[in-house]
């Protein structure tokens, strides 16, 4: 974190987390809202479009700010080398990103969203199928540590980084999880990703929207920062 400066760590991390918004909360709106050309095109479509919306916001804010997107990622990387005096300015601007990115999925959905007749809290936030804290939380933890682990063990092999070759890894690491670990809790896996969206879908005038199920909130923040922390200490004391 050290190597990119104050103004290149807001621009590199604001703007790639507001792309990677735009996209992944896209293709929900596409496969949700039913106005849309995507409409139920189901897991894969949004399991692939977050692939697709992770390596191409990391491509764009890579050289910027070394393309964290994600405060559990920042976390993790700041509990392996002890740099913790930038933390805060990153995770301020990954939240503005995700701010952002979520009201330009309103805009781009504009039309689709003032059709809405059903609860629309989905296409900008995550949530439980079997509302259980511990679980979730575990399910969120594991998610998030599995993705920091494999950013984390790149810097091991020589070059990879450097090649670009990782960013497309990290996308396709980011399907897997999806795929795999994301049916119980939708795999927020970042806090930024679920919150600043949770707070435009709760301030947005969308019809019928629903609720922005406030109680359930803290389970895709907490979960992901400890997933992070753990990831982290773990690669610091293992590798």
């Amino acid at each position: 974190m050290s190597a990119f400066t104050n103004g290149d760590i807001f621009v590199g991390e604001t703007l790639g987390t507001a792309a990677l918004i735009l996209l992944g909360g896209g293709v929900c709106a596409a496969v949700t809202l039913k106005k849309s050309k995507a409409v139920n095109a189901g897991w894969l479509a949004i399991t692939f479009g977050w692939g697709f919306a992770v390596m191409i916001a990391a491509y764009m804010s890579a050289p910027k700010s070394g393309a964290h997107l994600n405060p559990a990622v920042t976390l993790a990387i700041a509990a392996d080398t002890g740099e913790w005096g930038k933390v805060p300015l990153y995770l301020g601007s990954q939240l503005l990103g995700a701010i952002i990115g979520a009201a330009l999925v309103w805009v781009t959905y504009l039309g689709q969203f003032q059709a809405n007749d059903a609860p629309t809290l989905g296409i900008f936030a995550t949530g439980p199928e079997v509302r259980n804290p511990v679980q979730n939380l575990l399910t969120e933890i594991i998610g998030t540590f599995v993705l920091c682990l494999a950013i984390l063990t790149q810097g091991l092999t020589k070059g990879l980084g450097l090649s670009g070759t990782g960013i497309l890894i990290v996308a396709f690491t980011v399907v897997g999880i999806g795929l795999s670990l994301g049916g119980p809790t939708g795999y927020a896996i970042n806090p930024a990703r679920d919150l600043g969206p949770r707070i435009v879908h709760s301030l947005l005038p969308i019809p019928h929207k629903g609720g922005s199920d406030w109680s359930y909130a803290w389970v895709p923040v907490a979960g992901p920062v400890i997933g992070g922390l753990l990831a982290g200490g773990f690669y610091h004391l293992a590798f």
